[in-house]
């Protein structure tokens, strides 16, 4: 079959298109065949060695859709779509033709979304999930995502919304702000060379702060906490290439805040299964908004979108074997 391997890290020149064999699922195991793989940017960081727990050699890739070929019969031809900790780390990934994964480690695919649709989700959508659920986002509660045009902020805003929350959305361009104002949302416009005023702009809007605000730059941590409300949430994604930032703590502290680490990679693929069930209905029952802007480039084209993502793309790609 064909897929995507590395047999060292450090570079993307590592990255080969190679032909290997089908993967032989074991006992309690699925046989995939891989439809749409979404291409993340942990998989290209993974190719560059940041994630120290990768064995070799490996596929990459952790979001999948396709339909299960072979595994308990109550499976078979059913189409499908995982995520999650393992796939491409510890055992081969999804930027193959065919990928093994535990039975329990996939969902029904939703009928509203295509195979590239449900492959561009696993990702950003589980992160996502997981800071709202974490953060205690609720009916009335009052949500700001600083950076919500990307993949992971959007998807923040929508199932925020499914929840009821008064949702707010930062972000720094006139153009992304009116993008977002047109699907509805309230926005706020990011001052980069001025951070400090972010409280002034949010209790403009909101007096008294925000209950949970959910930065996935990195950039606007120590903001974030002046812009919260007494006993509030600040869920965080990213941080600067060091690792490290000037933190108020005792502004947090003060103001009974909690801060939560959102990192998707905890979560193996059963777990992530769980997740993909329960908003998955919400694309059926159209409460969830559809993926638009996807690009499908063939696996044999992949060489060139790692690179793009390691240039700095933001463009969704989707990997089709």
């Amino acid at each position: 079959m064909q897929a995507l391997q590395f047999t060292a890290t450090g570079s993307l020149d590592h990255l080969r298109l190679v032909d290997l064999p089908r993967p032989v699922p074991a006992e309690g195991e699925l046989l995939v065949r891989v439809e749409a793989a979404g291409l993340n940017p942990s998989d290209v960081k993974n190719v560059l060695g940041r994630f120290p727990y990768t064995t070799l050699p490996r596929v990459p890739g952790r979001d999948f859709a396709g339909v299960v070929e072979q595994g308990p019969a109550e499976w078979v031809g059913r189409p499908v779509w995982g995520t999650g900790r393992g796939p491409g780390f510890t055992r081969d990934g999804a930027h193959a033709r065919y990928l093994a994964v535990p039975a329990g480690g996939v969902a029904v695919k939703p009928q509203a979304l295509s195979f590239v649709q449900a492959a561009s989700l696993g990702v950003p959508y589980t992160t996502a999930w997981d800071a709202v659920e974490r953060c205690v986002v609720a009916a009335g509660t009052t949500f700001l995502v600083l950076g919500a045009k990307g993949a992971v902020g959007s998807a923040a805003l929508a199932l925020a919304k499914v929840r009821g929350a008064r949702v707010l959305a930062a972000v720094r361009r006139p153009e992304q702000a009116q993008a977002l104002r047109d699907q509805g949302f309230e926005v706020l416009l990011l001052l980069l060379a001025a951070p400090e005023q972010l409280a002034a702009q949010v209790q403009a809007i909101w007096p008294g702060g925000a209950e949970v605000i959910f930065d996935t730059t990195g950039f606007w941590l120590p903001a974030a906490v002046s812009a919260l409300a007494p006993f509030g949430r600040v869920g965080i994604i990213a941080a600067p290439a060091d690792g490290m930032v000037a933190f108020p703590a005792l502004a947090l502290y003060r103001k009974g805040g909690v801060l939560v680490g959102v990192n998707s990679l905890l979560y193996d693929t059963v777990q992530c299964a769980a997740m993909l069930r329960q908003f998955g209905a919400d694309f059926d029952r159209g409460v969830l908004p559809v993926p638009q802007h996807i690009r499908a480039v063939p696996l044999g084209n992949a060489l060139g979108q790692y690179r793009a993502v390691e240039a700095g793309s933001s463009e969704k790609v989707v990997l089709v074997p």
